[in-house]
């Protein structure tokens, strides 16, 4: 078949386990050789991210008329040397950008805008999630098109899987010169899933027509549903400006979730102590931040999101577990004796932790973690009676505790933002409530470290540049958990400080 190409297309595919990349990549090499190219595949397996990605590399060109014509095919991409990037995900597509398969004069994307989050976000000491917008902003200026959309969330709609969706955007791309009618015969002589498949790939290619932009990442919601809702998200547009009100009602609907509408309107009025008449930096700060600390993650809230509807209906539909079919999770509990200690009522846990006999005798018994199986009766019962303990909450040890920490690290924030040029200063250390989160071993590690950073401000309390020390103090102890570079920097810092 003639063609105006004169040399091969290139196609880089990244994709995690189980997105359906290597059927994406049979997908296009069967309606390359329908039009009567030759074409080569080759997928390279990289190290386990979130479910393992894996690299699929294609290229296509015309078949050659004569055999001193056939191109010589690369296994592999090389930098500044791709047609066509697709990524099954945001993060994908990044790395796409830093592996240089992206570039401006020749490559045009096709990603989705969802994100899965990677063992690095999810282990780090503080708030690891990579800034979408700053990937998202890499690929419009890195790439000569950039075709993006929540394929997921299509591919859902569509009852399909997002491989499809991908080919449906890659075809409305115009990057190959394939007509429709190819793809969907490539679809339909799979013989796999092909109706659910080939809606899959209208809908994702009329949607990429359209080239859909970004939403916001904290938009306003929508109205509360009840009546204490109502009146907080009254009060909220009442007192704080508009471009904060997404913020604080996410804040909101966490408090309430996490506890009841009167915890939500404590987060409300501790952000209102709070609240600054310049560029309400540090009140937004505030807002996250504070939202997060009141919603600690206690024994009671890791039984509680264990045991909720939503939960078992997210997985069955992770799975892709029919009606009829059972599905066994098994939890993996590991509540510390410290834990169990600030889950009684303050005074007896207060006496027990100290306690060295108790710690003695009962210890021993929580060292090792345990496994619950919550499709058994037995199992979901213990964690669904210890999540019940959320009424009794505030009377806890750990209510106790917490409490006193954010009501200090409240009183820290606002003495610094009193102060002449105090303001970024309050801004940075409101920014600190990152070290703290989870709970167990890391939860202690990062409070750990809050102390020694919140200790550090106090000394250096008159330092001119105490805003740029906080950051770098920060930056220190969310680099590693044995706090070796926090120390380094301490270290550093100290002849400064006498």
């Amino acid at each position: 078949m003639p063609s105006e190409v004169t040399r091969p297309i290139k196609i880089a595919i990244a994709a995690l386990g189980g997105q359906g990349g290597g059927v994406l990549e049979d997908w296009l090499v069967a309606v390359a050789e329908l039009y009567g190219w030759i074409v080569q595949a080759t997928s390279i397996a990289g190290v386990a991210q979130r479910t393992g990605t894996t690299v699929y590399y294609l290229e296509m060109s015309p078949a050659p008329r004569t055999p001193a014509e056939r191109p010589v095919l690369a296994l592999m991409a090389v930098p500044g040397d791709v047609d066509l990037v697709v990524a099954a995900e945001l993060m994908e597509a990044g790395r796409t950008v830093v592996r240089g398969l992206v570039t401006p004069d020749r490559t045009t994307t096709v990603a989705s805008t969802h994100r899965i989050y990677g063992i690095t976000e999810k282990s780090a000491m503080g708030d690891g999630v990579v800034d979408a917008n700053a990937v998202y902003a890499a690929l419009q200026s890195r790439s000569k098109r950039l075709i993006t959309f929540d394929m997921q969330e299509l591919a859902e709609e569509h009852n399909s899987v997002i491989s499809s969706i991908l080919l449906g955007a890659i075809a409305a791309s115009a990057v190959l010169p394939f007509p429709r009618a190819l793809y969907e015969q490539a679809i339909t002589q799979s013989g796999v899933a092909v109706k659910t498949n080939l809606a899959g790939f209208a809908a994702g290619f009329e949607r990429a027509l359209t080239r859909s932009p970004m939403t916001a990442l904290v938009p306003p919601s929508a109205g509360p549903t009840t009546e204490a809702g109502r009146k907080l998200d009254d009060r909220i547009k009442a007192q704080f400006p508009a471009h904060l009100h997404g913020l604080l009602q996410e804040g909101v609907k966490r408090a309430m979730d996490y506890q009841d509408a009167d915890y939500a309107k404590l987060y409300l009025d501790r952000v209102q102590e709070i609240r600054d008449g310049g560029g309400y930096a540090l009140t937004a700060a505030i807002a996250r931040h504070l939202a997060l600390w009141m919603t600690y993650e206690d024994v009671i809230r890791v039984a509680d999101l264990k045991t909720r509807g939503t939960r078992f209906n997210r997985v069955r539909e992770e799975v892709r577990a029919q009606a009829e079919q059972i599905v066994y999770m098994t939890e993996f509990m590991h509540p510390r004796f410290e834990e169990v200690c600030e889950t009684l009522p303050a005074g007896l846990g207060a006496r027990l932790h100290a306690s060295s006999t108790a710690r003695r005798w009962f210890a021993p018994l929580f060292r090792k973690g345990r496994h619950v199986q919550t499709a058994h009766l037995s199992g979901f019962l213990l964690l669904y009676f210890v999540a019940g303990l959320r009424r009794w909450r505030r009377g806890t040890l750990r209510y106790r505790l917490e409490q006193q920490r954010i009501g200090a690290w409240l009183e820290h924030i606002k003495s610094l933002a009193a102060k002449p040029g105090g303001y970024d200063a309050a801004v940075e250390l409101a920014e600190c409530q990152r070290l703290v989160k989870g709970y167990s071993d890391t939860h202690a590690r990062g409070l750990r470290n809050y102390g020694i950073v919140s200790d550090a401000v106090q000394r250096m309390v008159d330092r001119p540049d105490l805003a740029a020390i906080i950051k770098r103090l920060r930056t220190a102890a969310l680099a590693d958990e044995e706090g070796k570079q926090l120390r380094s920097v301490l270290n550093e810092l100290q002849p400064s400080e006498t």
